[in-house]
């Protein structure tokens, strides 16, 4: 099992070309090169080209590089797919994606310019409308030109809508956020929380990245780099779980445990399930071993 690790995913407005060039050199699993709400509108066209020319020039090594274009009910996007296609980043990140039309009308554009497969289609989950229609976004990544592989929750923009407020523990919306990502499972995406907005609230961040992790989210979207570190320590498989991970493993592995689906491990019932899962939590430790961060 192969796994990209997602730990980790920073948002850099799409003018500061200080900034981006920075996010070379950060420890971070993902950098999202924003055109849209960071930038103002009469900023687009040169946030547009210094972003082109950022991923033309390279050197973001093992980082995904993600463009988060302008929504589809905009008059900058096309502009924005246009870039995308000649300059060719690893994902296209697609804001308030309130229904599945909008990845379908995507899809369109990008099948008419012959864009490279390889680029993925992240979609926003931000608004009231995204979540009540969630389970029917996800189920669009069952049509392979859509290229959608993982969900990514704008919070602020969805607190704002609910007229919800944001507080510790995010009881507001606790419900909306497992929702999300029981829709993301069921159809194989990996699925973002969103960022954390107090800087200096270092236990808070942490706390919620905690709670996160818990509810199965993959790794969170980050707004400044002293997030990156305790984000990806808590994303990343602890020294114990990887080691009870390979026991479970290996135990299931010997011959006279061949073919049973439960077994007895250190004096608990484990069920192959549980290989399963042990299996993905190796894998991303190695995949995080291997990136050295």
């Amino acid at each position: 099992m192969s796994l990209r690790p997602r730990r980790s995913a920073l948002y850099m407005p799409g003018t500061n070309a200080r900034a981006i060039e920075k996010a070379r050199t950060l420890p971070v699993d993902a950098v999202i090169l924003d055109l849209e709400d960071s930038i103002a509108p009469e900023a687009k066209d040169t946030a547009r080209e210094q972003v082109r020319a950022a991923i033309k020039a390279g050197g973001f090594g093992s980082r995904e590089v993600a463009v988060r274009i302008n929504g589809l009910d905009t008059a900058h996007w096309l502009a924005d797919i246009d870039m995308v296609h000649d300059a060719r980043p690893d994902v296209i990140l697609v804001p308030k994606v309130s229904q599945p039309m909008t990845l379908e009308n995507l899809a369109d554009r990008l099948m008419d310019l012959g864009t490279d497969h390889k680029i993925r289609v992240w979609a926003m989950i931000e608004t009231p409308v995204a979540m009540l229609n969630v389970r029917e976004i996800g189920a669009i990544a069952k049509d392979r030109e859509t290229r959608l592989s993982c969900f990514v929750i704008g919070t602020n923009d969805l607190a704002k809508e609910m007229r919800g407020r944001i507080v510790p523990g995010r009881a507001p919306v606790l419900p909306l956020l497992v929702n999300a990502i029981i829709a993301a499972r069921a159809y194989g995406l990996d699925i973002l929380d969103g960022p954390f907005n107090d800087l200096a609230n270092a236990e808070g961040f942490a706390r919620e990245c905690e709670q996160a992790r818990d509810l199965g989210f993959d790794g969170k979207t980050l707004i400044h780099p002293n997030q990156i570190a305790p984000c990806n320590a808590t994303f990343t498989p602890s020294a114990d779980e990887i080691a009870q991970a390979r026991a479970i493993i290996a135990a299931f592995d010997r011959p006279e445990n061949h073919g049973k689906g439960v077994i007895a491990l250190d004096g608990r019932m484990v069920e192959r399930l549980h290989a399963d899962m042990a299996r993905r939590t190796v894998a991303i430790a190695d995949a995080v071993a291997e990136r050295g961060s």
